[in-house]
């Protein structure tokens, strides 16, 4: 679904782009995505001589879930000594939490396709679990206790 932007991007941008084709749910919960991102990721970082690319300007990018990968996978190796550092991540309208789903922007863009507010919360749950039953109570956010809820208001609330 992405060959035409890599290939744009890297003609364009005179880039090597590496397009990881990752698991996918419900038939591969999670971490099987995320594993197979970080894989490509160390097997890419580890070889790097061999494609000719500058170790201090790796970029990892993703949209959608693939934003959550991209974010997920920047994190792992943040603290990793024997890989070069990412110098950058690009993410682009990312899954990033699941505590909310009744911020702005999931009011906003609600009913704004592909990404319906239903969809979002159906495919977290696809994503995670493989069992989208609770979709209702995700929405509503009775998903999250009330203390946690408090806990995590300083990261996610509309502000």
């Amino acid at each position: 679904s992405h060959e035409k932007i890599c290939r744009y991007l890297a003609k364009e941008g005179q880039l090597v782009v590496v397009s990881v084709g990752y698991r996918l749910a419900p038939e591969h919960k999670y971490p099987a995505a995320y594993e197979d991102c970080l894989g490509a990721t160390i097997h890419f970082m580890r070889n790097i001589e061999h494609y000719g690319v500058d170790p201090a300007n790796v970029i990892v990018c993703g949209d959608s879930a693939g934003g959550n990968l991209a974010a997920a996978v920047s994190q792992t190796l943040a603290g990793r000594p024997d890989l070069p550092k990412l110098r950058a991540q690009i993410l682009i309208y990312p899954g990033l939490q699941a505590v909310d789903f009744d911020l702005p922007s999931y009011q906003q863009n609600q009913r704004v396709p592909p990404l319906l507010r239903e969809h979002v919360a159906f495919f977290a749950l696809q994503y995670l679990n493989g069992d989208a039953a609770n979709t209702k109570e995700i929405l509503e956010g009775s998903h999250i206790p009330p203390d946690m809820r408090l806990k995590y208001r300083m990261w996610v609330n509309p502000d």
